[in-house]
């Protein structure tokens, strides 16, 4: 008889337990509103990446970690295409350029708010680049690096005639002017807001685009919210995205394994058979854009020799490296942009590897033996999944030719700062070119404009600087084209860099991830990412 009883509690629990559950399974798909009626689950995107970002203020940074965040916070005057960096509407819906490429006339897209209920006008857009153009030269790196040359403003300026139309006036032709208004960089911010925060604005980002910023854990995570009064109808699809930081590559697969996050970047090569053959999960390849490199601080000894910067050339064994980190999804790098771009030089020959020629090279140098400090990145990076691990070959490479270097690295933020100072003898870095323009590699990344900004190697050469700077207003395309061909002769011969490999990026998903379309610039808009 008390096995009956038990026999009959145990059924009802069961009964109990299995009506829970299908309670449970229900409320996971909906939940009840105050009057009783069901709605839609609330869609949540998390974001796992390698880094922090450094600050929220888009037109202040230079990081991918930042733009990331910023892309959809912020929207730009003009947007690329889905699929590459063909110049389209955006808060502008069309515009016209002057025969004489001096003039640009934007009409915008009308009805818009920001997120503090502000209204988006023409003369928003001007005291947007009021503020980048007025700015100190530490302050925003990348107006700078655009819009000044040889000290001088290229866009001479902006006005209002009315609240849907702006006019830039430049000082003289910027051939890529279109490709730079629509780098996310320059997403217009509420002037409301960043006239009230002041220096803090990056800390509480006020735009006009798809989510609205909620929260920065730093170090942990940062939250957006859906706009809901977006002027895109329909838009965004999720309610809200989290972007989790984790530096650890292992660790964020295992987040994405077991769940806890719903995409992630920075997936090591070697892992990507894993996901593909996770019947939860699907791999996701970005189109490569990008330039993996080991820098040389040409005004820091021994590196203010070229024949030293020659020899450390010879000296890493690059197919070695990508055959060990990038599982076949990488190619050498030979100039410092990848050959998708327009003006690559294919003429230009690689320096071999050759540990003899670089121990010829340093005793001609007179290189006196003294250590080095060799600056690995703390973070996994597109460009470069495993920085550490690519830092240990290299150090290999130099002790094999009697270069002796010690390996150093630093919280992120601290890294690019400290490099951007020019504190580094040799730094390992990268870039994703933010518009598929020949100049945003070249000229932002190593011409004497952009030391102090992107040019973390303090190259400086004045030949190279005139290409770079006619080529920027060759509007003649085949002309401009030899121009940037002329310097990367130069600039393989000087050797700022040891270019090291051009990747295509990894991503992981979970399944339910749908609609999202990862782009050649390293970040994209998640207005039309859901979880299904």
């Amino acid at each position: 008889m008390k096995n009956k009883f038990w026999s009959l509690g145990f059924l009802l629990v069961l009964v109990i337990s299995v009506l829970a559950a299908c309670g449970s399974d229900s409320s996971s798909t909906e939940t009840k509103s105050g009057d009783g009626e069901s709605k839609e689950k609330e869609q949540v995107l998390v974001f796992g990446r390698g880094a922090d970002s450094v600050s929220l203020d888009a037109a202040a940074v230079t990081d991918g970690e930042s733009i990331k965040v910023t892309q959809n916070i912020f929207e730009t005057l003009l947007n690329f295409s889905e699929g590459d960096t063909t110049v389209q509407p955006g808060l502008a819906k069309e515009w016209t350029v002057s025969e004489d490429g001096l003039t640009y006339t934007f009409t915008l897209e009308e009805g818009i708010k920001f997120h503090d209920d502000t209204d988006f006008n023409a003369e928003a857009v001007v005291k947007n680049f009021e503020r980048w153009s007025a700015g100190a030269e530490d302050e925003f790196y990348y107006y700078n690096s655009m819009f000044k040359a040889e000290g001088k403003n290229i866009i001479a300026k902006v006005e209002a005639p009315d609240e849907k139309t702006v006019v830039f006036t430049l000082a003289r032709p910027q051939a890529p002017f279109l490709k730079n208004i629509a780098m996310a960089l320059f997403g217009i911010a509420s002037p409301t807001a960043f006239e009230a925060a002041g220096d803090t604005f990056g800390d509480n980002p006020v735009g006009t685009g798809p989510f609205k910023f909620v929260e920065w854990k730093r170090n942990n995570s940062i939250t957006l919210e859906k706009n809901e009064n977006y002027w895109k109808e329909g838009l965004p699809k999720l309610d809200k995205v989290i972007f989790r930081s984790i530096p650890d590559n292992s660790a964020r697969l295992n987040d994405l394994v077991s769940g806890a996050i719903d995409l992630a970047d920075g997936i090591n090569p070697s892992d990507g058979l894993q996901i593909e053959n996770n019947a939860d999960l699907q791999l996701i390849e970005r189109p490569s854009m990008n330039i993996g490199y080991l820098g040389l601080t040409v005004t820091r000894a021994p590196f203010d020799n070229k024949l030293v910067r020659q020899a450390v050339n010879h000296a890493i064994d690059k197919q070695a490296i990508v055959d060990a980190f990038y599982d076949g999804r990488a190619d050498v790098a030979i100039n410092p942009m990848p050959s998708s771009i327009s003006g690559y030089n294919d003429e230009v020959k690689d320096y071999d590897y050759n540990p003899e020629k670089a121990k010829e090279l340093l005793a001609a140098a007179g290189y006196d033996g003294k250590e080095i400090e060799l600056w690995a990145m703390p973070v996994p990076r597109p460009y470069m999944p495993d920085g550490a691990k690519v830092a240990e070959v290299i150090q290999k490479n130099l002790a094999d030719v009697g270069m002796k270097s010690k390996i150093v690295t630093y919280e992120w933020a601290t890294y690019l700062e400290k490099a951007q100072n020019g504190e580094a003898d040799a730094f390992m870095l990268g870039w994703t070119g933010d518009n598929g323009d020949p100049d945003n590699f070249l000229y932002t990344l190593l011409d004497r404009d952009t030391i102090g900004s992107n040019n973390y190697s303090f190259y400086d050469n004045p030949e190279v600087h005139k290409l770079l700077i006619d080529a920027q207003s060759e509007v003649d395309e085949a002309k401009r084209i030899d121009l940037y061909k002329q310097a990367q002769v130069i600039i393989k011969d000087d050797a700022p860099w040891v270019p090291l490999a051009h990747s295509t990026p990894l991503l992981g998903a979970s399944k339910s991830v749908t609609g999202y379309a990862p782009h050649p610039t390293g970040s994209e808009s998640l207005e039309n990412v859901s979880m299904q």
